[in-house]
């Protein structure tokens, strides 16, 4: 078991193209930590440079207290699983996953008692003599993984490995992690585009972009309080609705007035904008789908328009419509639970149909227009 630390790491390629900026991160013994972020912003990158597969220009990479930016990779304790399987196409998958044991010398009963346990764990005992070719996806997926947990490594780097997997696959793989991870408790360091991966996966979520780190946080803290509008739109499906609106300061309290509406920043929320002193002025307001009410009116109800509505099984997403007193026009996402939606109420959410909707004031978030940091964190 083993602490993983990153200090001051870049990597630069030719031509000064900085794929990772600075990068600092301590990583806890046990801790499932995953990297998550756009394509190209520097998170398998920085695995692989974790991981001895790529060089890194600057900084130091500890594991388990020791400086490994000298080691290779097979020395490193680490076992690493790939997108793209990596399996040996002509060998059995007993075989596949007793390969670096063979290459260490280890005893064949010893391989034996490791190959069989893990095949166990994973559920592919069945498959042990049989070649990839003759697998599924997310057996093919079992059997890498498995090549990595008889290493008995350190730490487990995962590089995308539900990508190519199905959307009812990448479910059922990402439950079945979550088991692996409970019987390994072991340091899993775990790269991926997709949020969901992420927050149902992770201790904690490193979110990056453009080679930087944006926020480092458990999954609650990075929705709950992002640090800034990359971080609120990124994480949250659907992604949270920003609005351009004012905010207001009367008598030592503040006001957002989207869309015409004069809706009150009280409570906690209050108390910090008054503590760091925010003016009055723009601001940028986030509020998630989830969080705005279909409504009847009455105060700070805002009339729109429905443009389209999906229905998602357990939830309706409606696209809405709503204008500003300048006359502007914002497209907003308003998720409704079905169960609250009653069948006539539902044939009335056709294109074109008049809706009011009001905001839970106490889950907006707002937003410096310039600097993009949340005002509330």
């Amino acid at each position: 078991m083993a602490s993983v630390k990153l200090t001051n790491v870049k990597k630069i390629y030719d031509k000064n193209v900085v794929a990772v900026h600075d990068f600092n991160l301590e990583i806890k013994d046990k801790e499932f930590v995953v990297f998550v972020g756009p394509s190209g912003c520097g998170k398998s990158t920085t695995l692989r440079m974790i991981a001895g597969l790529e060089e890194i220009s600057d900084g130091t990479i500890e594991i388990d207290g020791e400086v490994v930016n000298d080691l290779q990779p097979k020395d490193r304790g680490i076992a690493m699983v790939f997108q793209n399987y990596a399996l040996y196409p002509h060998m059995s998958v007993y075989d596949n996953i007793a390969f670096s044991l063979r290459l260490k010398k280890v005893p064949e009963d010893v391989i034996y008692d490791k190959v069989t346990k893990a095949a166990e764990t994973l559920g592919i005992t069945e498959y042990l003599m049989r070649k990839p070719r003759a697998l599924s996806g997310g057996q093919r997926q079992r059997v890498a993984i498995g090549r990595a947990m008889v290493r008995e490594s350190k730490v487990f780097l995962m590089d995308e490995p539900l990508s190519n997997l199905d959307a009812k696959l990448r479910n059922q793989m990402r439950s079945e992690i979550i088991l692996l991870r409970q019987k390994l408790n072991t340091t899993f360091i775990y790269v991926t585009h997709d949020q969901t991966e992420a927050m149902t996966l992770a201790d904690r979520i490193v979110i990056m972009k453009d080679g930087l780190i944006m926020q480092v946080g458990s999954p609650d803290e990075v929705f709950d309080m992002p640090d800034n509008l990359f971080v609120a739109e990124f994480i949250g499906a659907p992604k949270m609705n920003i609005i351009s609106t004012q905010l207001l300061c009367e008598n030592g309290k503040y006001y957002v007035t989207p869309f015409g509406s004069k809706i009150p920043v009280d409570g906690d929320k209050g108390e910090i904008l008054a503590k760091k002193n925010i003016k009055a002025g723009p601001v940028l307001l986030g509020v998630r789908p989830e969080h705005i009410d279909l409504s009847s009116g009455g105060e700070n109800a805002i009339p729109c328009t429905l443009v389209v509505d999906e229905m998602m099984g357990s939830e309706l997403h409606l696209h809405v419509d709503a204008e500003d007193e300048g006359g502007a026009v914002s497209r907003l996402i308003v998720r409704v639970p079905t169960i609250d939606i009653g069948k006539e109420e539902r044939k009335a959410l056709v294109a074109g149909a008049k809706l009011n909707i009001t905001f839970e004031s106490k889950a907006m978030h707002l937003f410096d227009p310039e600097t993009e940091k949340n005002l509330l964190v």
